[in-house]
């Protein structure tokens, strides 16, 4: 009984962050109308694991509250994305990439074989969606318009996914990969912390 209200309240605790994780980031990019640190190739990679992932949940009829914040959380990553864009006046060319997403999320369900497939690259990619972001921090050598906030918040829903997938579905692919992406976002939060730091003492 104790275990299931600890479950219960995992669940809904990610479910209420994922429902606001993006907004710091938004925010941030909507006052400073621009993009310094924020890696696109991070969040494209990040949208191609999010979809996969959450696909696969629903191809294995998994229990909702395991993932019900995926669709949350790639609503935000396309305003995101669309921000980039704007701010980097290129707006049109995120018309080409909805479409190739929107595309490849047909073609996962076609095959058994390309779900899984697809799934056991998604720890891959969604880490590669960290680093990223991280060689973009390095490069700039400043947190920019990074949000610590969304990193902290990301690290967090990644940290309770562990705990709900050990006692529910015992996926070990979806174990692994919570276990990995959580190292990173964390990797990621302390490096723009870093900077954050670093560029407040420049001042």
């Amino acid at each position: 009984m104790q275990s299931d209200t600890l479950l219960h309240a995992a669940n809904f605790s990610t479910l209420f962050v994922c429902m606001v994780l993006k907004f710091p980031q938004i925010f941030v990019l909507m006052r400073a109308k621009a993009t310094t640190g924020v890696s696109l190739n991070s969040l494209l990679l990040e949208l191609i694991g999010f979809i996969v992932f959450v696909t696969y949940q629903m191809y294995y009829d998994y229990p909702p509250p395991t993932y019900l914040e995926y669709p949350i959380l790639i609503a935000q990553d396309v305003v995101l994305l669309l921000l980039i864009f704007h701010y980097d006046g290129r707006l049109r060319q995120s018309l080409v990439y909805i479409l190739l997403f929107v595309g490849g999320w047909r073609l996962l369900t076609v095959e058994k074989w390309i779900i899984d497939s697809a799934m056991s690259l998604c720890t891959f990619i969604s880490g590669a969606s960290k680093l990223a972001q991280l060689q973009c921090l390095w490069r700039s050598r400043e947190a920019g318009q990074v949000s610590a906030m969304t990193w902290a918040m990301a690290s967090y829903t990644c940290l309770v996914r562990i705990y709900t997938t050990a006692v529910t579905t015992r996926d070990t692919q979806v174990l692994v990969r919570f276990v990995v992406i959580t190292v990173l976002n964390l990797w990621v939060l302390l490096t723009v912390i870093y900077y954050q730091r670093r560029g407040r003492k420049s001042e």
